[in-house]
């Protein structure tokens, strides 16, 4: 599921990461997160630092699933930098250390550290545009990154399918075309259903959709086109801005569809 190299993801999580820290360093604590508007920068900062943490111990106790221990908060903002430079070191140190192909627990069905690895670089990311956003202080997505940002948003955020689930293919079919890097994504709308055996949640005959192969017919169209240079295209479907950098043309019924799920919350 991986598409970029190993070490660009981990050189991707270390710069992300330290250009969140830069931010947050001259942010006001209080500053809320539009994009979070619930948070201030301080509550960013500390979500940051704890999921860092968390996968950082992941990684190291795999492939076992370690005990999750809320740690305390510090009470003041230094001690909040201080202590997410030290999980955050800890997290790229553990990755680089570990074989991308070694097995580790995650919530994805790719249990391997690859996984951790990619996710990270991307949480690093829209997070640093969180801080920015709270900031004020705004800088560009690098365009590989922000690209690759959409395959896993719409491939793995929104499109994945559990193994105690099942889907069903439909007819319509969603084209993502990513103009800056001219990679595209196909999208097929299908019906899935299933129960998880740890929640019990029970889903019954509900539309998504899943990443396809480009049809071999190239005579086949898609029902809607969406394009847009990667970093709108990421930050849109992470709805950290609208879609006025976009051009969407095709099906109308189709597109709200679309938008309807890529507009639900990503847990």
């Amino acid at each position: 599921m991986t598409r970029l190299p190993s070490e660009t993801y981990l050189d991707h999580l270390r710069t992300e990461s330290a250009r969140f820290r830069e931010v947050l360093t001259a942010c006001d604590p209080a500053a809320r997160v539009p994009s979070c508007p619930d948070w201030s920068a301080a509550d960013l900062l500390w979500h940051l630092a704890t999921v860092q943490r968390w996968w950082a111990e992941v990684v190291a106790a795999r492939p076992t699933r370690p005990e999750e221990v809320d740690p305390p908060r510090p009470e003041s903002y230094d001690e909040l930098l201080a202590t997410f430079d030290e999980w955050s070191a800890e997290l790229a140190r553990v990755l680089e250390a570990a074989d991308p192909a070694e097995e580790a627990w995650n919530w994805s069905d790719d249990h391997t550290v690859g996984f951790i690895l990619r996710r990270q670089a991307h949480e690093a990311l829209i997070h640093r545009v969180d801080a920015e956003l709270a900031a004020g202080d705004r800088t560009d997505l690098e365009p590989l990154l922000a690209s690759d940002g959409v395959h896993e948003c719409l491939a793995v955020m929104y499109g994945g399918c559990p193994p105690w689930g099942r889907w069903e293919p439909g007819e319509d079919l969603v084209r993502v075309d990513v103009t800056d890097t001219g990679e595209e994504f196909w999208v097929r709308f299908g019906i899935f259903s299933g129960t998880d055996p740890e929640s019990g949640t029970t889903y019954a005959d509900e539309e998504d959709f899943h990443v396809v192969d480009a049809p071999e017919d190239d005579a086949v169209e898609p029902d809607v086109v969406v394009d847009g240079t990667a970093a709108a295209l990421d930050l849109w479907l992470w709805s950290r801005s609208d879609d006025e950098e976009l051009s969407v043309v095709g099906d109308e019924a189709v597109l709200d569809r679309f938008r309807a799920i890529v507009g639900s919350p990503i847990n």
